[in-house]
């Protein structure tokens, strides 16, 4: 990453976002072949000055996702065909953005780095074992060692990374004998946290779950991975949230790592749909709202043992896959 001004960290976080939003939207064809991108019209949509928005129209062009042409502003033309230049009011609904998505973060610059380095560790970990460089994670981001070495220290509280004393930041791997231990203790103590949990969930709240589910369920290979997402928070977060153990509560936490193999292998493959899954849920919280509290027990339990076959099936799908290319400051061990 280039070198910024004294004011580097907001605006190179937001001249990412833009130009990774726009980047999205191209090359997933949401947007006008044709439109002009224009730098103060784009700064207004994102809610920011025009500096970040040239830098990232600037990316975008290097990549040959826009091109310049005879006039002001740049045209979207990813296939380098000659498109007519489409100059109209620039709109969410053009760039192919959906109306309720945030365009930039404005969380604190280390809750930022911490999702970033979470995002990345999770991604690799089911690929193998990996030495993190505080160093190049720095440069990489644009922040000082301190933020970074703070995000790795959070990382390792949650289990998703160690250090030894004097010796480098480790992520990895995830095995398939770690799934095993981690989906035992689970088995023995999610039940339970379920069962201390839910006695402080109003009905309300449960009956919203249990409408998600269902909407998903009618979604079918339409669903979004951000829903099946928001439906394991309800059940293994959510729900769970009450237990009065808090040392339960964080092994509980620390084992829950596994279920990001899902998410990966949605990225590799483009598939969110788990009808199993969706179903054990849906018995669950039925069982939850129109049963007892003990038979959402057993349905939650018999859940995690499928789960935990279908996690260790996955594994080895990953395993047989390209591996993504890693950033700069993870390093792939033998």
């Amino acid at each position: 990453m280039s070198a910024t001004q004294p004011t580097e960290d907001r605006p190179a976080s937001r001249y990412e976002t833009i130009r990774n939003t726009l980047r999205d939207a191209i090359l997933g064809g949401q947007t006008v072949p044709g439109l002009v991108l224009v730098e103060g019209p784009l700064a207004e949509l994102f809610g920011t000055s025009r500096v970040p928005v040239r830098q990232a129209l600037n990316l975008l062009h290097e990549e040959g996702l826009i091109r310049r042409f005879d006039g002001r502003g740049f045209l979207i033309d990813p296939e380098g065909t000659t498109e007519t230049p489409l100059r109209v009011p620039l709109t969410r609904k053009l760039l192919g953005i959906e109306p309720q998505e945030d365009l930039i973060d404005y969380r604190p610059l280390g809750e930022r780095i911490y999702d970033h380095l979470a995002q990345a560790v999770i991604r690799f970990m089911v690929f193998g074992h990996y030495r993190i460089d505080e160093q190049s994670a720095a440069e990489e981001l644009n922040v000082s060692r301190n933020v970074v070495r703070e995000a790795l220290m959070r990382l390792r509280d949650k289990g998703l990374v160690e250090k030894e004393p004097y010796s480098h930041w480790l992520a990895g791997p995830l095995t398939a004998q770690a799934v095993k231990h981690d989906y035992e203790l689970r088995m023995l103590l999610e039940p339970d946290a379920l069962r201390q949990g839910v006695d402080q969930m109003p009905r309300s709240d449960l009956e919203a779950m249990l409408s998600r589910i269902v909407k998903a369920q009618e979604a079918g290979r339409l669903v979004q991975r951000a829903d099946i997402e928001q439906l394991e928070q309800d059940l293994h977060v959510t729900c769970i949230a009450g237990v009065s153990n808090t040392r339960m509560a964080a092994v509980i936490r620390q084992c829950q790592i596994p279920m990001n193999v899902g998410r990966v292998l949605h990225e590799a493959l483009q598939s969110s749909n788990d009808e199993a899954m969706l179903m054990e849920h849906r018995l669950i919280f039925e069982a939850l709202l129109y049963g007892t509290v003990e038979s959402a027990c057993s349905c939650l339990r018999d859940h995690l043992s499928k789960a935990r076959e279908r996690t260790l099936q996955r594994l080895k799908v990953l395993s047989v896959l390209p591996e993504p290319d890693a950033p700069s400051y993870l390093e792939r061990l033998a």
